[in-house]
């Protein structure tokens, strides 16, 4: 197997240290704290470690500090219901002996009910579109450290934008994209698992996309960007080793917060689940000399 998403697939297994309590690493991906995505993906983890014969199906989640991922996570779970039909778990993040997250989520047994869905956006196939993965050296080199670091890493995954992004001058532009991802091997044909890999892979791009429509403000001023909080349903089976797209739009912006949503269909045009998410969209504008 490709050696990220192996590393990935250990960093979503956690250590039992008692009944209800868990405990992860992290990796540096290079962002200035711990990813958003591996939280995410931990937590639920721990929660369905405690969960049989139900799979979840929706999930609400706050960031409630920044992670340190030179340091273990802890992962205190509440077995808040075990229904007929619906398990609902608790989860608390700890980290240096303060919550950073916590994280409600629901499971249910597997039942048949009625169907329907909206339509998948018609966009081009992923076989048509380059592999933007990591941009290009003679860009990277343009970046500021910081960004050229997060870029430049390996990830487990393939992206194929449809909507070109300059990382340099970003401009103008509607408060919408669409993107194709896949993890970038194989994996075992474990519903649990592709769902953890997708709450995972959920944190990107969302609140990028509340930016689109502020190019010309972004020039020149460092924007702090952090995810406060997102939620997750979870609609039909789904496999993140194939092609899913990720369709996402941002409503609105306002009081230094953006928020976006998101469908991700099969290549099939099932819709096989959604996402949201409200950040931190702060400028820091530069103070003249």
């Amino acid at each position: 197997m490709n050696p990220q998403l192996a590393d990935l697939l250990m960093l979503l297994e956690l250590e039992p240290l008692e009944v209800n309590l868990f405990r992860g690493e992290s990796r540096d991906i290079g962002s200035p704290q711990v990813f958003g995505g591996q939280v995410l993906g931990q937590a639920l983890t721990a929660a369905s470690a405690t969960v049989e014969g139900r799979i979840v199906h929706s999930l609400h989640a706050y960031f409630l500090r920044r992670g340190d991922f030179n340091a273990p996570i802890v992962y205190q779970v509440d077995r808040s219901l075990d229904g007929h039909s619906f398990s609902n778990r608790r989860v608390v993040a700890i980290q240096h002996g303060e919550p950073i997250f916590n994280m409600a989520a629901s499971f249910q047994v597997l039942e048949e009910g009625l169907e329907h869905q909206i339509p998948m956006p018609p966009v081009p196939p992923p076989e048509e579109l380059p592999d933007s993965s990591r941009p290009p050296p003679e860009l990277l080199v343009r970046l500021p450290e910081r960004l050229r670091r997060f870029l430049e890493l390996p990830r487990p995954f393939e992206f194929r934008l449809v909507q070109p992004f300059d990382y340099v001058a970003p401009p103008s532009a509607p408060p919408s994209r669409q993107v194709w991802f896949r993890a970038v091997d194989r994996l075992p044909p474990d519903e649990r698992l592709h769902r953890r890999l997708l709450a995972y892979l959920s944190d990107y791009f969302l609140l990028d996309t509340a930016t689109l429509p502020h190019g010309s403000a972004l020039r020149g001023n460092p924007v702090v960007m952090a995810s406060i909080d997102h939620a997750m349903w979870f609609h039909r089976p789904l496999r993140v080793d194939d092609w899913l797209l990720y369709a996402v739009d941002s409503p609105s912006a306002s009081g230094a917060r953006g928020f976006a949503r998101a469908g991700v269909y099969a290549r099939d045009g099932r819709l096989v689940a959604s996402t949201a998410q409200e950040g931190l969209v702060r400028l820091r504008r530069e103070k003249p000399t």
